[in-house]
């Protein structure tokens, strides 16, 4: 496993990326109810992401000592030494965090109906499918490639 946030960050994704190519196959198998696929998968895509995120914000500020779990955004990050500035990037991060494709991912998982099947214990349709994880990986995927360019040049 990597040790730098970035590392982290990349290794998260590659993870997300996994889960969203199986519950793709076992989609396209229709074993399964794809509400049902989506309530085994959506979280567990979900939270990879989001700790590609959080580690990818620890990777913007630079963070040398690294935690054991990635901050959830930008409100959670350590704060900053004295006279060390933000960077632009995170200005950026918190606005998407409150809007869009980023606020989507961040969002509490939504909860399953309560209504029972007696026949299925699983609950009602859960929202999501392989394409908006898929989505989601990609812009995170364009976010790091943009973003780190720019981190690398300073």
């Amino acid at each position: 496993m990597a040790s730098s946030a970035r590392g982290q960050a990349n290794h998260c994704l590659y993870l997300a990326r996994i889960l969203i190519a199986a519950w793709r196959r076992d989609c396209e198998a229709q074993n399964l109810p794809a509400s049902i696929l989506a309530q085994a998968f959506l979280p567990a895509v979900q939270s990879q992401l989001r700790s590609a995120y959080g580690w990818f914000l620890l990777d913007i500020t630079r963070e040398e000592s690294l935690p054991a779990e990635p901050p959830p955004c930008c409100e959670a990050l350590p704060p900053q030494p004295q006279g060390k500035v933000l960077p632009a990037e995170i200005a950026e991060c918190r606005q998407l965090e409150r809007e869009g494709w980023l606020a989507e991912l961040l969002a509490p998982p939504a909860q399953p109906s309560a209504a029972r099947n007696p026949e299925n214990l699983a609950t009602g349709p859960a929202p999501g499918s392989p394409e908006q994880a898929a989505a989601w990986a990609d812009s995170l995927q364009r976010m790091f490639d943009r973003m780190g360019d720019s981190l690398d040049e300073y």
